[in-house]
C-alpha cells in the first residue's frame, strides 16, 4: 500500500479533568453521570452531536424490552433512564414487555439534562482518533474535529467508544468476531402516516409469537421454549409475501422483525426489520456498503408493509437513525472473560458491580428473563490488560460469543458503565489505578447511587 509521512506537530491541550469517557452512549453516559456524582470532574467525548449512542444516533428505543413480571434488574442509572424518559414525556410503554420504550429524538433533551444536572463537560463534535500514552498507560486521547486535532488530558480514561478503539490503539490485547460471524448490523427508521386502529386490529387478528422467528438468517431463533407462546411484535408474513410477488428478491428473507410502539399521531417507531451480515464496524468502507444497502432494503420493506400489512397503506418513511446500528466488533482480551456459562448459569462473583436479568440476544439465541434469575457482572471484564489509566465500559467488554450475545445488550452496558464511572471516582480520590482500586468501596458507592450488586 503506497503511504505518506505526516509531518510532526504540536497538539493544543484544550481540557484537563479527572476522568475521561470516550463515548456517550448508554454505558458511557451512565459511566460519565455515575463518575461526576461520586464527586470528580468528568469529561464527556461524543463524535455525533447528541448523548445516547444506539438510543439516539441509531434510533434503538427498546431499551428493557425483556422485562417481565420475574424480571429481576440491577436498578440504578439505567433505569433512571426510562423513568426520567417517561416522566419528560420522551417514552411510551413498550409492545411487549412492563418497559418504556425511549423516543430516540426526545431522548436527545432527556441525556442533555443530565449531563447538565451533574455538571459534566459536555464535548461533542469530537472524534477519538488516539490514545495519549505515558508508557504504558494512557494520560488522555487526541481528538479530530473542525477545530483541527485537540488534546485532552485525564487522571483515568474510560473508554466505551463501543469498538475498544481507545484500548486497541493503547495497545491493549484485543478480540475481533471475523466478519462473516458477526451479528448482523441494522438500519434503523420509523415510519409516518399509519392507521393506528386498522394496524392494531391486523396485529389483534394475526398475533405473532416468539415461535414465529423462524425461517431465515437472522430469524432462526434457539429459546429455552418458555417464550415460544409469548407475544411479540413480529413482523414476516408482509415480506413473505412481497417476495412472491416478486417486490423483494428472494435472498432478501432475511427482511423481518419487529416494529416498537404504534402512536396515535400514526408514528409507528423502531422498525427493526433489517439486518445485515459481515457488516464491519470498524472498516468505514464497509460501514458506508452498509448504510447504503441498508437504506435500500428499508424502502423495500416500507413498500411490502404499504402493499399488505393493514393500516400501512399510507405510510410513509419519517426518518432513518442517524448512523448503522452495529452489535458486534472488538472485545478486549479482559482480566475475566465471561463465559456462556456464566449468562446461562446464573454467574456469581466477588467483584460484581451489578446484576443483569438471563436474557441473552444475539447469535441465533433469544432467551428472555421471565423465571427471575439473573447474573452478576465482574469488574474484571473491563479491566484491559497491559494497559494502565483505561478501563472499558459498553459492549467491548471481555467475554465469549454467548456471553457478549448478553452484555451487548443497552441496558447491560449502562449497567457495566455506572461501575465504571464509580470505580474511575473512587480511583481518582483515592490516588490509585483501576487494577487497585477498593473494589469494597465501589460497590458500597453503587449501592449508595441505587444499584443492585448481589
Amino acid at each position: 500500500m503506497r503511504q505518506i509521512t505526516e509531518p510532526a506537530r504540536s497538539v493544543d491541550v484544550i481540557h484537563e479533568t479527572d476522568v475521561i469517557v470516550v463515548g456517550s452512549g448508554p454505558g458511557g453516559l451512565a459511566a460519565a453521570l455515575a463518575a461526576a456524582r461520586a464527586g470528580v470532574e468528568v469529561a464527556l467525548v461524543e463524535r455525533f452531536g447528541c448523548f445516547g449512542g444506539n438510543i439516539t444516533a441509531v434510533g434503538v428505543e427498546g431499551f428493557a424490552w425483556y422485562r417481565h413480571e420475574a424480571t429481576i434488574e440491577a436498578g440504578g442509572i439505567g433505569r433512571e433512564f426510562e423513568d426520567r424518559a417517561r416522566d419528560m414525556g420522551a417514552a411510551v410503554p413498550e409492545s411487549q414487555s412492563l418497559s418504556y420504550e425511549l423516543d430516540s429524538e426526545g431522548f436527545k433533551i432527556v441525556a442533555d439534562r443530565l449531563v447538565e444536572e451533574a455538571g459534566i463537560r459536555p464535548m461533542m463534535h469530537r472524534q477519538f482518533v488516539a490514545p495519549v500514552m505515558d508508557g504504558d498507560r494512557v494520560i488522555g486521547i487526541i481528538t479530530e474535529s473542525k477545530a483541527g486535532r485537540e488534546a485532552i488530558l485525564g487522571k483515568l480514561v474510560i473508554d466505551a467508544t463501543g469498538d475498544a478503539d481507545v484500548a486497541h490503539r493503547a495497545g491493549a490485547p484485543t478480540l475481533m468476531t471475523p466478519p462473516e460471524k458477526m451479528m448482523a448490523a441494522s438500519v434503523m427508521f420509523h415510519l409516518a402516516g399509519v392507521d393506528k386502529r386498522a394496524f392494531m386490529e391486523g396485529i389483534k387478528a394475526d398475533p405473532q409469537t416468539y415461535k414465529d422467528w423462524g425461517g431465515g438468517g437472522e430469524w432462526t431463533i434457539e429459546t429455552s421454549g418458555k417464550e415460544d407462546d409469548m407475544f411479540s411484535p413480529f413482523i414476516k408474513k408482509p415480506f413473505d409475501r412481497a417476495i412472491e410477488e416478486g417486490l423483494i428478491p428472494p435472498h432478501l428473507n432475511t427482511i423481518a422483525g419487529t416494529w416498537g410502539a404504534m402512536h396515535d399521531t400514526g408514528e409507528l417507531t423502531y422498525m427493526n426489520l433489517i439486518h445485515l451480515d459481515e457488516v464491519d464496524g470498524t472498516d468505514p468502507d464497509s460501514l458506508t456498503r452498509g448504510e447504503i444497502e441498508g437504506r435500500r432494503q428499508a424502502m423495500l420493506a416500507v413498500e411490502a408493509l404499504r402493499r399488505f400489512m393493514p393500516g400501512c397503506e399510507g405510510a410513509r418513511l419519517r426518518n432513518f437513525g442517524m448512523t448503522i446500528g452495529i452489535r458486534d466488533t472488538r472485545k478486549i482480551d479482559a482480566a475475566y472473560n465471561m463465559t456462556e456459562t456464566d449468562v446461562r448459569e446464573q454467574g456469581r462473583f466477588e467483584d460484581s458491580i451489578g446484576i443483569y436479568p438471563e436474557f441473552i440476544d444475539g447469535y441465533g439465541i433469544l432467551i428472555l428473563p421471565t423465571t427471575g434469575r439473573y447474573m452478576q457482572l465482574p469488574y474484571r471484564s473491563m479491566l484491559p490488560q497491559r494497559v494502565k489509566g483505561l478501563l472499558v465500559a459498553g459492549r467491548s467488554t471481555g467475554g465469549d460469543r454467548i456471553a457478549h450475545a448478553a452484555t451487548r445488550n443497552m441496558s447491560c452496558c449502562a449497567v457495566v458503565g455506572q461501575g465504571a464511572g464509580v470505580a474511575a471516582a473512587l480511583a481518582v480520590k483515592s490516588g490509585r489505578d483501576f487494577a487497585e482500586v477498593d473494589l469494597g468501596a465501589v460497590q458500597a458507592e453503587l449501592q449508595r447511587q441505587g444499584v443492585r450488586i448481589h
